[in-house]
């Protein structure tokens, strides 16, 4: 056997797919030389050693992976015995605002103690960033919760936010209440997408008020649902969080008896020394910033 097709193989075994496996090579290659190297190793073997669609290892890829896994999942090991240790990496998920104007200030407390530390940022929505940590591409997650965590997953709750509606300086509107009558909504709505936990906690409540009032534009940020209410396309919904709300040609709106939305870390098993020290940096500058919504340790 080619050692170096296994150590491919043992990158797509890992990450559950040839793509994913080469967002994570140490090295560069392109994917379409990974999947002709895998499958020269399966030639070489006369047996094939996972699904493609949806990717499964085959009994004979799991047998090949628990032989090679241990040895691979060694090298940094060693490495870091014979040599200079590796700076810590830290990779993290999390809304483009958490990233931007939010994690600053807790990675800086962070780079106190461990100054070497190396970030590896992604922004996505909530049903991504979930799914990063499942495959194991990010470490950490900064995301809504809504009850319980996902499957395979832990949580340290951080806050409830309040949600809120935008309206036009100029609308006539004085409060969301003047929206609720059973029925049909005039005004046209912009949120985030479906599946976003803000989405979903607006519309429960609009059930619960037998309102209807259907998406007319679906926005990929927060800051993007400020500007077009700014511009005048509509009502938004969003979160009362200065650094997303506050826009001279925007009022916010009060969105009384509904459930605020509550952010939370995400991981997968026990957490290291690592996240332990980002859950409790990150709790102080919740409590600091934020002490009515934060959460209680």
């Amino acid at each position: 056997m080619n050692i170096h097709h296994l150590e491919l193989f043992y990158y797509v075994a890992r990450h559950g797919g040839i793509s994913r496996a080469v967002r994570h090579m140490p090295y560069g290659i392109q994917q379409p030389a990974v999947s002709g190297q895998i499958l020269q190793l399966e030639q070489d073997l006369g047996v094939r050693l996972f699904e493609r669609v949806p990717f499964k290892l085959t009994p004979p890829g799991e047998e090949l992976y628990a032989f090679v896994a241990p040895f691979f999942d060694g090298l940094e090991d060693i490495a870091r015995r014979l040599g200079r240790p590796a700076a810590p990496l830290l990779r993290i998920g999390a809304s483009e605002i958490a990233l931007r104007d939010h994690l600053p200030a807790v990675i800086n407390r962070l780079r106190t103690q461990l100054p070497e530390l190396r970030l590896s940022l992604r922004s996505g929505f909530q049903p991504e960033i979930e799914a990063w940590l499942h495959h194991r591409e990010i470490d950490l997650a900064i995301t809504p919760l809504e009850t319980r965590p996902p499957a395979k997953l832990r949580a340290h709750r951080l806050l409830r936010v309040p949600l809120v509606l935008l309206a036009p300086r100029r609308s006539k509107l004085k409060s969301a209440a003047e929206l609720w009558r059973p029925g049909l909504v005039e005004e046209a709505l912009i949120c985030l997408p479906a599946n976003e936990s803000l989405t979903r906690t607006f519309q429960r409540q609009l059930k619960r008020l037998k309102v209807e009032w259907p998406v007319a534009i679906e926005a990929s940020s927060l800051e993007l649902i400020t500007r077009y209410v700014a511009d005048g396309y509509g009502l938004g919904v969003s979160v009362d969080l200065p650094g997303v709300t506050r826009q001279r040609e925007v009022r916010v709106l009060p969105l009384a008896g509904f459930d605020p939305l509550e952010m939370a870390l995400l991981w997968r098993g026990e957490p290291t020394p690592l996240i332990r020290m980002v859950i409790d940096e990150a709790a102080r500058y919740v409590a600091q910033q934020w002490p009515a919504w934060a959460c209680p340790a």
